[in-house]
């Protein structure tokens, strides 16, 4: 019986928790419109969701209080049942966040004194004026600090005026059990409002950082994410035993002219996805796209002692993806050039960071792809005494490259077998 027990207990919680999120999912369609940032969005669900759901509770303190005998102080939690829904509805109707927020606010602040003052003072109500300290929590949630200040001090100005007034007070005849119990209720009430506030303002918080840091990740290394959130300044390093991609389309300049811009743009970014699986696959670094320019680094910003068979059979890999696949219905060849060497990698500038890499290891690298053949992965002999012992390559003897120089150069056919 036990095991049904606790299953039933668990699907009651589950159904409870999917009206919940149903209840908070309506609420956030009111008065949302389609230029709402994420945080004003939220800034939305939360004060309908808490002017909203107090209802249910305002209209059974008002019946309690009016069986009670305290008809006055009834008609205060009463009066909340009325303006609420009315200041929703308009909220509803013309977006202004600033006015609805202003007015449940102001409210949320000024009834309970109001309903503490008819009830006779701090004991004799309950110390119902609690519920006014939702007032500042809200604000806290919903405003800026400055304007939270205003609430803070609001709440803290009715709290000595109360004290003062508190000897004029007449209290309404109320039970000392009742008293108690309504204590009970004010204050258990309140925490759990707040503590539901709380909760799913962090819950939302996390869930945007969490986005926040994904696309983070996907333009800067972790390593270099972090030490850039920990000091606001360049960072770069130097790494002695490093390998650079770089893959180009060939002959896509006449392709480009015969596609709109939008095919274009579809086209690169179905053949860079398939790169970017592979990568992923290899645990490289991406460093950028530059037009049809795919460019990968191996040993940087993490350290890589296999640097250049890696990034050797990521080249294989990508050539091979080509090769077996259309990309927008057009087969396309690459241009693939490797070296390797020491080189600078880093972040610089203040605004609109990326991570780059600097160096004539870098330069020879992009040197051995505009100059290699269609298909062809293009290797230096750096490259060549580091990954000959398995993979077969081909000597092409030597390139004239920028500055005069004159490099040997290798194509890599395959791996060798084990």
């Amino acid at each position: 019986m036990m095991p049904q027990n606790s299953s039933e207990s668990a699907g009651r919680v589950r159904w409870i928790s999917s009206v919940c999120q149903r209840l908070v999912a309506q609420a956030g369609r009111i008065g949302a419109a389609p230029t709402d940032t994420t945080e004003r969005a939220l800034q939305k669900r939360l004060i309908v969701s808490l002017s909203v759901g107090l209802l249910p509770l305002t209209f059974l303190w008002s019946v309690i209080y009016f069986a009670a005998g305290a008809p006055l102080s009834a008609a205060i939690p009463g009066l909340y049942t009325i303006i609420a829904p009315i200041n929703t509805a308009v909220f509803a109707w013309t977006r202004n966040l600033v006015v609805y927020r202003f007015i449940q606010l102001l409210i949320f602040l000024i009834l309970p004194w109001l309903l503490m003052m008819s009830l006779g003072g701090f004991k004799n109500s309950s110390v119902v004026i609690i519920w006014a300290a939702l007032c500042p929590l809200a604000a806290l949630l919903l405003e800026d600090l400055r304007q939270t200040v205003f609430w803070v001090l609001g709440f803290v100005s009715l709290l000595i005026v109360s004290a003062i007034l508190q000897p004029y007070l007449v209290p309404v005849g109320l039970s000392e059990t009742f008293v108690t119990w309504f204590f009970v209720l004010n204050v258990g009430a309140v925490i759990a409002i707040a503590f539901t506030l709380l909760y799913y303002f962090v819950v939302q918080r996390n869930f945007f950082q969490e986005r926040s840091e994904m696309l983070l990740l996907n333009i800067l290394p972790k390593e270099i994410s972090e030490a850039l959130k920990a000091k606001q300044q360049p960072i770069a390093a130097q790494y002695q035993d490093a390998s650079i991609l770089f893959a180009d389309v060939v002959e896509f300049t006449p392709m480009a002219a015969t596609m709109t811009p939008m095919r274009l743009v579809d086209l690169l970014n179905e053949v860079f996805q398939c790169f970017d699986d592979l990568v992923e696959k290899y645990d490289l670094e991406k460093i950028k796209t530059i037009g049809d320019c795919y460019m990968v680094a191996a040993g940087v910003p993490r350290s890589c002692p296999d640097h250049a068979r890696v990034i050797v059979n990521l080249a294989l890999d990508m050539r091979a993806a080509v090769t077996e696949r259309k990309f927008g219905d057009r087969e396309l060849a690459f241009r693939i050039g490797i070296n390797s060497g020491p080189v600078v990698a880093g972040v610089i500038g203040r605004k609109k960071f990326i991570y780059d890499l600097w160096g004539d290891a870098v330069n020879i690298a992009s040197r051995m792809e505009s100059q290699g053949q269609s298909q062809s992965i293009q290797i230096t002999r750096n490259t060549f005494r580091l990954i000959k012992d398995e993979f077969v390559c081909e000597a092409k003897g030597t390139i004239k490259v920028k500055g005069g120089d004159q490099l040997e150069v290798w194509h890599v056919l395959g791996r060798k077998a084990t």
